[in-house]
């Protein structure tokens, strides 16, 4: 099968695990506590902690086994469910068909159980055609609408520009992405692979101007920092830097991290996601697997809980297929670092 650029490996058995809260015969309580719900600042909106990405939902794999792993998201506390326009389109056929399955899930669970993020507004590449000037209002208009219908709900609950362009003024983005909003197709705004001096600049221009700033970042981010070097040109992706770490305490911007586990480096002792190995992610291998064993974690359990565990609002993003390794996924939610901890995964 294709590998999407956004998918994430995770090839580990669970060890600790948040078991569905179903009730079975016999019982009396739920038999898990829930996991941990954010309310994204400047919105009404509570979210999970973990999110549900569906990058890999490309259409090949049965829609009613990936109704079962979204049902046990649920089961877990989970509610907050990621999609984007351009979901699947490397997949042939696979054109909007992420968004479509996010859809069966709101028919299937209902509307009120699931806060919807998507995104539009994404650049050009091979089979999924887009004009240079890929921010242009009509064409974001038209990710917006097409997107809706996919989905099929009337509001999108938390809407990312998908990529940044730099050639475009923060100023005009603003304004044309609230015009969706005064219009009531989009609650709330995000911004996707975008530097955080950007993003809080768009905020300060819609607080000066009472305009909807955008109230999430979501960007690439893990406990392994990955080897890209471009940053900054129209369309790039970006990771969350530590020199950006300050900026997002002081201001408290919510961030959703996709590539949470760093393509399952920490999950597989380095065998996988060689695009983040350097010797500072060497050690901090040696420390995740002796913090896992003191929490009797796996490795990749820890690599999560280090980005659930920031003093700021931050959702890792999943993106399985896989029960088992939902299973150990879910289980990073509960698991709470010290300082040293963190200082020590961190070094």
């Amino acid at each position: 099968m294709p590998r999407s650029p956004f998918t994430t490996v995770r090839t580990i058995k669970p060890r600790r695990s948040i078991r569905p809260n179903l009730l079975g015969p016999g019982d009396r309580e739920l038999k898990q506590p829930l996991m941990k719900q954010i309310t994204l600042p400047n919105t009404d909106l509570s979210v999970s902690s973990l999110a549900y990405g569906t990058a890999s939902f490309d259409g090949s794999f049965p829609s009613s086994d990936g109704l079962k792993l979204v049902e046990k998201f649920l089961a877990a506390g989970g509610n907050f469910i990621d999609t984007a326009h351009c979901y699947c389109f490397w997949v042939k056929g696979g054109d909007g068909a992420s968004e479509r399955f996010v859809g069966e899930c709101v028919r299937k669970f209902g509307r009120d159980r699931l806060v919807v993020a998507t995104k539009g507004g994404h650049i050009g590449m091979n089979g999924y055609p887009r004009p240079d000037a890929f921010l242009d209002p009509s064409l974001v208009r038209k990710d917006v609408d097409e997107s809706l219908d996919r989905l099929g709900i009337e509001t999108i609950d938390l809407y990312y520009l998908h990529r940044d362009d730099p050639r475009v003024p923060a100023s005009e983005i603003i304004e044309q992405l609230n015009e969706h909003v005064a219009s009531g197709r989009v609650r709330y705004l995000g911004a996707s692979n975008w530097s955080v001096e950007r993003t809080l600049a768009a905020n300060a221009y819609a607080a000066a101007k009472g305009l909807q700033p955008f109230v999430m970042l979501q960007n690439q981010w893990s406990l392994a920092n990955p080897n890209w070097t471009d940053l900054d040109s129209p369309g790039a992706m970006r990771t969350i830097l530590e020199s950006e770490f300050a900026s997002l305490e002081a201001s408290q911007l919510a961030v959703s991290a996709y590539g949470s586990t760093a393509n399952g480096y920490f999950a597989t002792a380095g065998e996988r996601g060689q695009g983040f190995e350097s010797p500072k992610t060497r050690r901090q291998l040696a420390a995740v697997q002796a913090i896992a064993k003191a929490h009797s974690a796996t490795p990749n359990q820890i690599a999560l809980a280090y980005l659930l565990n920031q003093p700021f609002p931050v959702v890792a993003l999943l993106g399985t297929r896989d029960h088992d390794h939902l299973d150990d996924a879910l289980g990073s939610s509960e698991i709470e670092l010290s300082a040293e901890e963190l200082q020590a995964l961190a070094s």
